[in-house]
């Protein structure tokens, strides 16, 4: 499953809800947290509530960014929005495993409830504090559902006292905790978002810097962001080209029982033919 791409869009927007197959992200957010204000929170959930069921395509995939387990809110939250279309609920602001633990115990009586196969929806836990990024990897193995842990710098920067900066600074400890957490867990690493929608420049930097770091993939707050991310976190076609070659040669020395692979006259070990069996079964092997 691709998440190099997750498009937030407002619960409580039903003009913007109604364009989510149009948008080229892997997958959208629909928010119940942050860009919903506390009266519109029952309208936006009627809402997702009905454009979920009245969805006809499956691209992209749906999440729905509930409250958080601390607020109260996220019961009803939950109870509107699981459903046979609902890919998976993001978790804001998680701090401990319990509240994963919490959430993932509601989906098993939602599913039933909705029809749905057991374990359909998937966690999406995202760590806004220091206290969250701490206990990274308790959180990313928390419950099977959680398949990523995102970044959210905004909090993370205020609860640390400090702000952010273009260069980005003063996320480099969450973003390395988060991806060694993430990895160690075997989930995906999601990136927080890139809040200057006129510095597209910064946010091409900002995508290559972080894929470097090991994410997979980076929250958008704007349709014009998505071309720009979604190329960033995609491989070129030089590597594309290359990871066939790395594939075939070594598939070319089992058969012949050689335990030597060389591709471009260079000698290749387990791990880069591992990375390129993952880049062809992503990207059109």
């Amino acid at each position: 499953m691709l998440l190099r791409s997750l498009l937030f869009i407002p619960g409580n927007k039903e003009k913007i809800l109604l364009k989510t197959s149009t948008v080229n992200a892997d997958a959208v957010v629909w928010d119940l947290e942050d860009a919903v204000p506390l009266a519109e929170k029952a309208l936006a959930r009627q809402l997702i509530r009905q454009h979920l069921s009245d969805l006809a395509s499956p691209a992209p995939l749906v999440y729905v960014r509930a409250n958080a387990v601390t607020t109260g809110l996220v019961d009803e939250d939950l109870r509107y929005v699981v459903g046979p279309n609902l890919t998976g609920i993001m978790l804001p602001k998680v701090e401990t495993a319990d509240e994963v633990r919490y959430v993932a115990r509601s989906l098993v009586t939602l599913e039933k409830e909705s029809g749905m196969a057991g374990g359909s929806v998937k966690i999406i836990a995202t760590l806004e504090t220091a206290l969250g990024v701490l206990r990274a990897y308790d959180i990313a193995a928390a419950s099977d559902r959680v398949e990523a842990l995102c970044l959210g710098a905004e909090d993370f920067t205020r609860d640390l006292g400090t702000s952010r900066s273009r260069e980005g600074s003063e996320l480099a400890y969450a973003r390395g905790a988060i991806v060694l957490a993430a990895a160690a867990a075997r989930v995906a690493a999601i990136d927080t978002v890139f809040s200057d929608l006129n510095d597209e420049e910064g946010l091409e930097k900002e995508c290559h810097l972080v894929r470097g770091l090991g994410f997979g993939g980076k929250c958008a707050i704007h349709p014009r962001q998505l071309d720009i991310i979604n190329r960033a976190f995609s491989p070129t076609e030089e590597e594309v080209a290359y990871a066939r070659r790395v594939v075939a040669a070594f598939e070319e020395a089992r058969a012949q029982n050689l335990g030597v692979i060389l591709v471009d006259g260079r000698m290749v070990d387990k791990p880069v033919v591992e990375r390129a069996q993952r880049i062809l079964e992503r990207f059109g092997g």
